[in-house]
């Protein structure tokens, strides 16, 4: 099938929401002082904007997991469709005793399908940010695979990591596993630094990554504007989660829930609507968010199959085959990585 070919958005990004580069590796800062950072930084500057990132708490993470199964939120259940259906290709192209590494595991229930299909996993690391929502998918991993070594690393897998070494020393094949089309949701340049990071961790081996299609806006708009309000409590979430854990006295009740979808630049925006002026206590400071400013929380690029095989090869991978669902929704692409 013949593919649309659209051109891939540039958007200018503030330097500091980009991920770094191994060049720019620092020491890692506690998590909430990088949680109250990144927010007094956008509550400072214009327009509004923090990182994704910071959804994920325990909370977070559980409402996203609710969202992966509402009716409107086509790319959970295609992608779980997709690898289902093609598994046993996708562990044939992966190889026996694997090293397998999954960046933003959550939940880590698409990897199952995988983990079924592969020839005798050495290993598998899963990845996430939320750590107590990692390590209750680790258990649940452990005690329905007990022949397999799960270690799961709480790291921000947009930053350098470090793999925890093989108990014998060796260096099995790694392939790494990035479902959900996560990746959408940097801009393009961050796109092209994680896979950069991504193709030096799995030098020798590959790269298994969904990405979520460009597709009528209507659909689009649905699956983030769900009629049950799920994502609505996700993106508010963020405000409690920094009323909890920084002591920020945000009134959730005068924040609205705003997704849209931007053609322009193929993504999905979603913000948060300040209802009236109101102050806000963060450290000791005062901060005023004016009525109709937002809080820009997420972006949600959409790609075409030939536009993501591009960044692909611009990160330094090489693209092999790609598996889609017959509606043209969402992809799953192989990605060699260089030896």
């Amino acid at each position: 099938m013949a593919y649309p070919e659209l051109p891939m958005p540039r958007t200018a990004e503030p330097a500091a929401a980009r991920a770094p580069s191994s060049k720019d590796a620092a020491p890692a800062e506690p998590p909430a002082r990088e949680f109250a950072r990144a927010l007094r930084q956008a509550l400072v500057e214009q327009p509004h904007r923090i990182s994704p990132k910071f959804f994920y708490d325990a909370a977070g993470s559980a409402l996203f997991d609710r969202i992966c199964e509402l009716p409107e939120y086509y790319p959970t259940r295609t992608e779980l469709a997709l690898l289902d259906r093609h598994a046993e290709e996708m562990a044939a192209l992966i190889g026996p005793e694997a090293d397998l590494i999954e960046f933003g595991a959550g939940s880590a229930t698409k990897v199952r399908l995988l983990l079924a299909a592969m020839q005798r996993p050495r290993r598998f690391v899963p990845i996430d940010i939320s750590a107590e929502h990692l390590q209750g998918a680790a258990a649940a991993l452990r005690r329905d695979h007990p022949g397999l070594d799960v270690q799961p690393l709480a790291a921000d897998f947009t930053k350098p990591i470090q793999l925890p070494p093989m108990a014998d020393g060796s260096r099995p094949q790694r392939v790494g596993f990035f479902p959900g089309s996560s990746i959408g949701n940097f801009a393009p340049d961050e796109a092209v630094t994680f896979l950069r990071q991504a193709a030096e961790l799995l030098r020798g081996g590959g790269l298994l990554i969904g990405t979520d299609l460009v597709k009528d806006p209507a659909l689009l708009h649905a699956a983030y504007n769900d009629a049950a309000g799920v994502t609505a409590a996700f993106n508010l979430n963020l405000l409690e989660r920094a009323n909890r854990e920084l002591g920020t006295d945000f009134d959730t009740r005068q924040f609205a829930h705003y997704a849209f979808y931007e053609p322009r630049l193929q993504r999905i925006e979603m913000h948060l609507v300040s209802r009236r002026t109101q102050a806000v206590r963060l450290d000791g400071e005062s901060f005023q968010v004016l009525e109709g400013q937002t809080l820009h929380t997420e972006n949600s690029h959409k790609f075409t199959v030939e536009g993501f095989r591009r960044l692909a090869r611009q990160a330094g991978f090489t693209p092999g085959t790609v598996w889609t669902d017959p509606k043209q929704h969402f992809a799953v692409h192989w990605l060699a990585a260089p030896l």
